[in-house]
């Protein structure tokens, strides 16, 4: 008995996180920075900053298959393989998806990452406010519930959780983009630049700023600013931009507070009924597929949208039948994600004496214009624009198949210009669109599986519409020439931006969540990841995510010194 006791002190800490990518992170360097003892669980393995990003520095010529992935790649990872993300630039920070698969009633695209810091390395970086039209959408559109929070509850903490991640970016004074704590933007290159006085003289309501990106444009303790190299997803030696292991790991780890643990997968959490409150978490061992359990006072679940919820739909009780904290039904439904993959290219003249430096590692943005003010579309919410312009490289003489002097000259030199949009959409949340646990499918370690069934509707058909040919229309009032439009389909998943699951609200009966992130039913147990987002608006989510988190650790901490948790 004693025996026991020990290896529960032992294992017994102030708080636990689940999961370390963006929002993990945050949660580990707050509450640490507090004084709490933290032990941080992540399923994937260790990676270091710096020394473990083994192919950041490798030219093309050093990948056997320059970047393209195998036959036997794509048999051993079926769904990882089906988009870009997954490649030999950065293979082994995936999952491998033979070992642990998913189910799908409909296709769902899901990237899962098998490296501490998870997303927090391989993320795209865009960083976008939220704002009340965001916030105040579902309530005026009458659907699903309404946002507990608003634009004032979150701002301070945009403006905390900016400071330190480092944003670069335009403030713009948009009330659909609230402007931020910027670094000195990057620069838009001359066509872009044209580009930009061209739409915003000719559509009203419409202006193109830069990209506000996570990478840093002046240096911060412990990071350089972006070298301009835009070979960010292989892990950035230079801490140019925000994650896991350039920022929050090492404040945390500072501390002296942070007990890292990768190889970690988190089966379920541990409920007591007679305390009404959760008391730790069941690991398994990735390796030796031995559990293990780990005590703490206040739980907080970041394992990203979809491995949260795993988490809490696997947390069974007789108290908690369908999952912990799911008496109002609503847990794996109201799956969102972004649409995207549409929109238009051209080709611009007139450029041809200049060119740009480095290889810039963000574009340009035009925020959300459709239904604000005045503007009254057939579908509701709206979409923004990714883009930017380029000079035709070297590779465009792949399909020539040429030989000789001249064929080699030419390719020596920047071939034609050419600017690409493409629009990022809102999803809304649909209650049919959900994941739940298929126990008819086990993975390596003897657990159940996901199963989504998630479909884009009418709403985001019609959206596609005018996300295609907007883009075409400002292309040709900005003068560009043989504009062409696309649309590639759109899966759930594929925009890697899944939240909702696990939704905050005001009423215990229709969400998970409150105000503060934290468990209507179990109120040591809180959820900061996507999973908790009540709409998704039409901006990458990350930067919010980053904000709730800080938020609701300062929230917790005053409830656990009043002796509430």
């Amino acid at each position: 008995m004693n025996l026991n006791t020990k290896a529960q002190e032992q294992n017994t800490y102030d708080a636990i996180v689940i999961g370390s990518g963006v929002s993990g992170g945050w949660a580990a360097k707050e509450m640490t920075e507090k004084g709490l003892k933290v032990l941080m669980l992540d399923r994937g393995k260790k990676l270091e900053h710096v020394k473990d990003y083994d192919t950041a520095t490798k030219a093309p010529w050093e990948f056997p298959h320059r970047g393209k992935i195998t036959a036997a790649q794509k048999e051993s990872h079926p769904k990882l393989s089906r988009d870009y993300p997954y490649s030999e630039y950065n293979e082994r920070f995936w999952l491998n998806d033979s070992k642990s698969p998913y189910n799908e009633v409909k296709r769902f695209d899901w990237f899962r990452p098998d490296i501490v810091g998870g997303k927090s390395i391989m993320w795209g970086r865009q960083s976008y406010r939220w704002s009340d039209i965001d916030f105040e959408a579902n309530l005026k559109d009458g659907i699903a519930v309404d946002w507990p929070i608003r634009y004032k509850d979150i701002a301070p903490w945009y403006d905390y959780v900016e400071k330190f991640a480092g944003i670069s970016g335009q403030a713009e004074g948009l009330p659909q983009l609230p402007d931020g704590q910027f670094m000195p933007a990057m620069e838009m290159n001359c066509v872009e630049k044209e580009v930009k006085k061209r739409i915003e003289s000719q559509f009203k309501g419409r202006i193109m700023t830069m990209g506000r990106v996570a990478n840093i444009t002046k240096p911060l303790p412990g990071r350089t600013n972006c070298q301009y190299r835009n070979l960010c997803s292989r892990g950035c030696p230079f801490g140019a931009y925000f994650s896991t292991q350039s920022s929050t790991l090492p404040a945390a780890m500072a501390t002296g507070n942070l007990t890292l643990r990768p190889d970690s997968i988190v089966n379920s959490i541990i409920y007591d009924e007679k305390q009404n409150k959760a008391t730790g978490v069941r690991v398994i061992d990735t390796h030796t597929k031995q559990m293990t359990e780990f005590y703490a006072k206040v739980i907080f679940v970041n394992g990203s949208t979809l491995g949260t919820t795993f988490v809490l739909l696997n947390s069974t009780s007789s108290r908690f039948p369908n999952g912990l904290g799911n008496d109002s039904g609503v847990l794996g439904k109201y799956l969102m994600d972004h649409h995207f993959r549409t929109g238009a290219s051209g080709r611009a003249e007139g450029f041809d004496d200049k060119y740009y430096f480095g290889r810039r590692a963000n574009g340009i943005y035009i925020p959300r214009y459709r239904n604000i003010g005045s503007d009254k579309r057939d579908y509701l919410r709206g979409f923004g624009y990714q883009g930017g312009a380029s000079r035709e490289g070297w590779s465009r003489g792949v399909a020539e198949l040429g030989v000789g002097k001249d064929f080699k000259d030419m390719l020596s030199e920047p071939g034609n210009w050419s600017i690409g949009l493409g629009g990022f959409g809102e999803c809304l949340p649909y209650e049919s669109n959900q994941v739940t646990l298929d126990n008819s499918v086990k993975d390596d370690w003897g657990q159940p599986v996901l199963k989504f069934d998630a479909e884009f509707k009418e709403n985001e058909k019609k959206m596609r519409v005018d996300m295609m040919n907007d883009a075409a229309e400002m292309l040709e009032a900005a003068g560009m020439k043989d504009i062409k439009t696309f649309d590639n389909g759109s899966y759930p998943g594929m925009a890697i931006h899944e939240m909702g699951t696990a939704r905050m609200g005001r009423d215990p009966k229709t969400s998970i969540l409150n105000g503060y992130n934290q468990m209507h039913a179990v109120k040591n147990v809180f959820v900061t990841d996507g999973a908790a987002m009540t709409s998704a608006a039409c901006v990458n989510p990350s930067l919010t995510y980053m904000a709730l988190t800080a938020r609701a650790v300062d929230y917790m901490y005053k409830e656990m010194k009043k002796g509430n948790i």
